[in-house]
């Protein structure tokens, strides 16, 4: 099986780095400074090469780019499935580029994987078989985690909060350390405590199975400081505003 990746940029190149290490043989185009990065079976090649000699192919380049590159392309694609990772896209639209009859994989990675956390939500045109979105899943969860949804209606939602979530964590966790710093704790220690108390909070969700709620309920004793802060995030909106960035993130995407 050979992986064909089209724009290694950021993110084409994250995965790139992944594949190669997880022992996928990839061609790879526009390629960059990366190259100097990569360590492992890979040959650099023509979008159109590539085209002709991968079994799968990432379009990895920014969406106004995607006209220009499917249809240099897209003659050549018979048995290829082609997977996208471009925010703003639908299987409807990648559908009237490509053309209905191909296999369509719609993506949407983030940036944690470049340290091997990622999330990708995926979703799939129905030309494209169980055996096949399988061997993409695979592709993701060497770099992180990825979660299937039925349908392209269902992943507008998803796909845009896996996109975004990792800003708005970024932004909570320099909250934190801002009111670390008020308090008289260091920078580069407010940072790591924020940073360990996130990563710390995400694993005990992902690994215990239990519920946020019944998590934070274990740490909230009655009449104690937790609770105090929780009145305040309360108070504040916190949940209401959480919820509002990411419907204004959907819907910004479908306007795009």
């Amino acid at each position: 099986m050979k992986i064909g990746i089209i724009g290694v940029g950021n993110m084409g190149g994250v995965i790139a780095s992944s594949l190669i290490k997880n022992g996928y043989a990839l061609n790879l185009s526009s390629l960059k400074n990366i190259s100097k990065e990569l360590e492992g079976d890979y040959e650099e090649m023509g979008n159109i090469e590539i085209a002709k000699n991968s079994d799968y192919i990432f379009l990895a380049v920014k969406p106004h780019i995607y006209p220009v590159v499917i249809e240099e392309i897209k003659s050549y694609l018979k048995y290829q499935v082609i997977i996208s990772i471009a925010a703003g896209m639908s299987i409807d639209k990648l559908n009237d580029m490509i053309g209905s009859d191909k296999k369509i994989v719609m993506t949407m990675p983030n940036t944690p994987a470049m340290v091997g956390e990622g999330m990708a939500a995926i979703t799939r045109n129905e030309n494209v078989s169980d055996e096949e979105i399988s061997e993409v899943e695979k592709m993701f969860n060497s770099f992180g985690k990825s979660l299937v949804v039925p349908s392209d209606t269902d992943f507008n939602g998803l796909g845009v909060a896996v996109g975004c979530l990792p800003a708005y964590v970024y932004m909570f966790i320099e909250a934190l350390a801002d009111a670390a710093v008020y308090s008289g704790v260091k920078r580069d220690d407010a940072y790591l405590i924020a940073s360990q108390n996130v990563l710390g909070a995400a694993k005990m969700v992902l690994e215990t199975g239990k519920h946020p709620g019944e998590l934070k309920d274990m740490v909230t004793s009655p009449g104690g400081t937790t609770i105090a802060g929780v009145k305040s995030l309360e108070e504040n909106g916190f949940r209401g505003t959480v919820i509002e960035a990411i419907t204004d993130a959907v819907e910004k995407s479908k306007n795009m």
